[in-house]
Formats: C-alpha cells, structure tokens, sequence
C-alpha cells in the first residue's frame, strides 16, 4: 500500500516564503500564553497564541493557513465555523520545507520559534523519486541536489531549536517495491547524510520516518532503517499522514523500536481521531477519507515513556492529493479541515 503525503509543492513553497516575514513579526505577540490575547482581533493572526510549553513545546504558526481561515470566518460573521477551524489554528503543525528555498524557510520558521520561546517542527520531504509517481511525486532532481538542499536547511536552522521529521516514506518505499532498485543504494546514503548533518546542529532533533500501522510488519522495515541510519537520530516517527489510532501507532512503534536499539519515537496524531477508514477503493483509502476527526492535540506528555510526543505532522486541513473532490497535494481545503474539526471533540 502507497501512502501519499500532503506534499510541499513548488508553489506552496512560494507561498510559505511569502509570509515568513508576516511570521516573525507575529511571533512576538503569540508567544504570550494570556488568553487574554485571545480577543486581539484579526491582526495577530485570529488572536492565535503559543500553547503551554511545559506539555507542548513547539510553536503555533499565528498567520497558518488554519489562522487566516478564522480570521476569514470571523470577518464573514461565521462564529461557529471561526471556532471549529480553531481547534486546528491553535495547534502547532509541521512545517513543510519547499523545495526553493530551504535555507530561507528553514531560519524564517526558527527564528519565529525561538522569539515566541519555542521549538520549530519540520518536515523534509524532498528525496529523489518520491512518492512513486502519486499525487505527490517528485522531489529533488538528484542525489546533489538533496544534499545542496538540506545543507541549506541546516544553515537555516542553525543553532535554534528544531524537531525535524525526516523524508515521510523514503524508507517504507524501498521495502513496498515503490522504489526501484537502482535507486536503493543513493536513497540510503542521501539519508544518512541527511542524518548526520542535521544531527550535527546544536539543537535539532531527528526523527527518521517509518511508516505506518497499517503497512506490513516491523520485521521486514527494521534493518532498512538501520541502513537509512537511525542509529544516529534521535528515533523514528510513525503514522505520518495517515488515521491509524494512537493505540496501534504506539503497539507498532515498541516493536519496531524493540528491533533497532529501543529507539524513541513520535506518532502524527494530526487526523487519527477516528482510525483508518476502512470503505470505498483499499488503494485510495488513504486519500481525503471521509468521517475523520482530529487526534490527540500535540504534546510531550504521551502514553508510554518510548513516545516522544504526539505531533501533528500533517496539517489538519490541507489535502492528500486530487482525489474525493480534493484541490492538490499539500493545499489548504477549508470544506475537509471543517469536517475534520467537527467530528472532533472540544
């Protein structure tokens, strides 16, 4: 089973460059935890601010796609809605680094982070032959390229703290069959590189992807993610982009962990409220499912002492792919983030 990724398009990356600077600025004013600012008005990002940093370090984008859908619904008179999307705009998600310009989006994120006190979550997914021709294929030219572009990553980050989520199925899909083998021994050695420089800032945590609940077994991925050197990270994540439940995320991550050194690691619980779903194409049921819900909202203090956290890795709301009437990989759709937030509990 392929699993597609809400993807960092080109344009997106445009996009994302565009309103680091309106980031930075608004960081100042959301790193407050008043809730006071709540009622700040649409100038301060919907009145967006940090959550708790003791259970929740990682910083809330004020000016995300989830903030400006508030503000939009707010101005319109929509309260009920303003507040659904809310449960999303008060959330720190990943950040998605373009592949334009890695090191301007890289530092534009952590400098905001660590003016509002907080670490900056970023997902690279850049690797050569991603994706296997789906909705989010691409990614870097050559193995050049991918190392031009994470050292521009890492000269963006820099000292500041950073929680990286490492290349989301770059692993999965040498094992799936997805990635041909000629092209197996580059991936591996793009991903240790990867590892080892990030690994060598000052303040960057590393989490290498691998997979998912729902695709195959521990015993057939482990050794892969040794190779793609997660000895060196800080652990691995699981469940990116996908619905399987906390519980089943954290059963398949201890096994696997079991089997590469008792590593930690992080669950996306971004979308996983309601489990997978389990109707219409078994190829597609990944992309834009009906009837989910939002998980547990991001935090350090998770059920069992291997999980690091529970992050929301994909961004609630934006869209898997063109597919169940959705806009591209990696777009914002106000329609699925609604129902994603309704279907949630407060």
């Amino acid at each position: 089973m392929y699993v597609s990724r809400g993807a960092t398009t080109a344009a997106r990356a445009r996009a994302s460059a565009a309103v680091l600077g309106a980031a930075l600025l608004l960081a100042a004013c959301s790193s407050s935890e008043d809730p006071k600012q709540e009622g700040d008005g649409d100038k301060a990002g919907a009145g967006i601010t940090q959550q708790p940093k003791e259970a929740d370090p990682f910083w809330v984008n004020p000016d995300g796609n989830a903030a400006k859908q508030v503000a939009a619904y707010r101005k319109s008179g929509k309260d009920d809605e303003a507040g659904q999307i809310r449960k999303i705009a008060q959330q720190p998600t990943g950040e998605w680094i373009g592949p334009e310009n890695p090191e301007q989006e890289a530092r534009g994120f952590t400098e905001a982070a660590d003016k509002a006190g907080r670490t900056a979550l970023l997902v690279l997914y850049n690797i050569p032959h991603r994706d296997c021709g789906q909705y989010s294929q691409g990614g870097a030219a050559d193995g050049n390229a991918y190392r031009t572009w994470i050292d521009g990553v890492a000269a963006g980050i820099g000292d500041r703290s950073a929680t990286v989520i490492l290349e989301p199925d770059a692993v999965l899909h040498l094992v799936d069959g997805c990635t041909k083998d000629e092209f197996h021994e580059e991936r591996y050695d793009l991903l240790t590189g990867a590892v080892e420089k990030l690994k060598s800032l000052k303040n960057t945590k590393v989490y290498l992807d691998a997979g998912n609940a729902g695709w195959g077994h521990p015993d057939q991925i482990f050794e892969p993610l040794k190779w793609a050197g997660v000895a060196k990270a800080d652990g691995f994540s699981v469940n990116v982009s996908n619905f399987y439940s906390t519980e089943d995320s954290i059963a398949y991550g201890k096994q696997l962990s079991a089997k590469v050194g008792d590593k930690h690691f992080v669950i996306d619980t971004s979308r996983n409220g309601n489990g997978p779903y389990k109707d219409g194409d078994e190829n597609e049921r990944w992309c834009n499912p009906p009837g989910r819900a939002l998980g547990e909202t991001p935090t350090i203090k998770t059920a069992d002492p291997l999980v690091d956290a529970y992050l929301w890795v994909k961004r609630p709301g934006e869209s898997d792919g063109e597919c169940k009437g959705g806009p591209k990989a990696g777009q914002w759709w106000p329609a699925y983030a609604l129902k994603l937030a309704q279907a949630s509990t407060p």
